[in-house]
Order: C-alpha cells, then structure tokens, then sequence
C-alpha cells in the first residue's frame, strides 16, 4: 500500500521529522509492506455490488496489527476519573489515576467516576490509530482520544491512518474516509483540535 494523501495539523507532520523521523519512516514501511490485495476476501451482500470481492476491514486490522507489534509499538491505556468542577480537573489532569481518585476524594468528590481509553498502537510518546471503521470511530479518535492521551501527557502527537475515498469505494459502505474527515477537521478552525495530528490517506 502507499501514502496518497496527508494532512498535518498544528504542524504535527513537521514534529515527526524533527524529532521522530526513525519513527515515521518506520510508519511508512509497515503501510508499503501491506498488499491490499491479499485482503480482498469479504464477498459484498449489498444489491449494487452483489457478490463482488471487497477489502475486508478486519483483516486489513489484523495486518496492520501484527506489521506495527512486531516492530514495537504496543497498545496503551490511560485510565482517569471524571469530575465536572473545571478547576479540579485541570488541576488532577496530569496525575496518575490513583491520585486523581485520591485528590479528589480529599476536594469533596465522594464517588469519583473511573474511566479509561486506549489506543492501538504507541511508541516513544507517538499514537497511531489505524481505522477501517464507521465515521463515528474517527470522529471519536480525532476529537476524544488523542486529545485525551495528549492532555494527559502520554503522547506529543495523534497519527490516524485513513483508507482514502479511492480505497473506500472498494470496502463495504459506511467506512470512513481520509478526504471526508480531514474536511471535517478543516472546518472546525486552525486550532482545533488543540492537538497536532498527522493524518495519512492510504490506498492499494
């Protein structure tokens, strides 16, 4: 497979060079060494392209999920707890979840809410998500859980690896894709998300 297309937000394209240039052409190697091809294996049930081979977005995972551990990159999990008092939690953001429960404990929260998110794959502070999924799982990623991870102080950067729309016309409907969610963040500002991101448009 290859990079058709990439998008860097809040200059998160130029930190990767500057910094984690080993990294991303790591990223770029395990995306050359996938042939789409072999993924071709989900016959479509849809009427307008009834019994078609189309690429199948688990197994696309399940190869993107072996190529990435074997090269190290491993999930990770940042778990918290939930407060609405504003003030208590930009204070307890960047404490370890046994300090937040305790810290807000000790400042009137008697039942502290837990909560966790995680993320495929992480190495040296740089997050990849890979996502052959609904539109609602990139928002999500996009919006929620980089910023979370970043916030927190577990990543400096959020990469998403999208099928472009060319790819995506070869996938069951409904599977996100690079231009329509990159527009999406275009239209939310320059700013926003205040988190830099690199998303990288992939295809056969």
């Amino acid at each position: 497979m290859q990079i058709a297309q990439k998008y860097s937000h809040l200059n998160g394209e130029e930190y990767l060079i500057v910094h984690h240039n080993e990294l991303y052409e790591e990223i770029k190697a395990v995306i050359a060494n996938i042939d789409a091809d072999q993924f071709r294996t989900k016959v479509s049930k849809e009427k307008r392209i009834l019994g078609n081979s189309l690429l199948s977005p688990i197994d696309l995972n399940n190869a993107f999920k072996q190529a990435f551990n074997n090269r190290a990159w491993e999930e990770s999990r940042y778990s918290y707890y939930i407060t609405l008092n504003r003030e208590l939690m930009e204070k307890s953001v960047l404490m370890s979840a046994k300090e937040q429960k305790e810290f807000l404990i000790e400042n009137g929260i008697t039942s502290p809410i837990y909560s966790y998110n995680q993320t495929d794959f992480v190495k040296d502070k740089i997050a990849v998500e890979v996502q052959f999924g609904k539109y609602a799982f990139v928002a999500f990623d996009l919006f929620v859980k980089h910023m979370l991870f970043y916030s927190g102080g577990v990543i400096n950067l959020g990469i998403e690896i999208l099928p472009t729309k060319k790819m995506q016309a070869q996938m069951s409907s409904g599977v996100a894709y690079y231009e329509g969610e990159v527009y999406n963040v275009m239209r939310q500002g320059r700013n926003s998300p205040p988190v830099p991101l690199l998303i990288l448009g992939i295809e056969p």
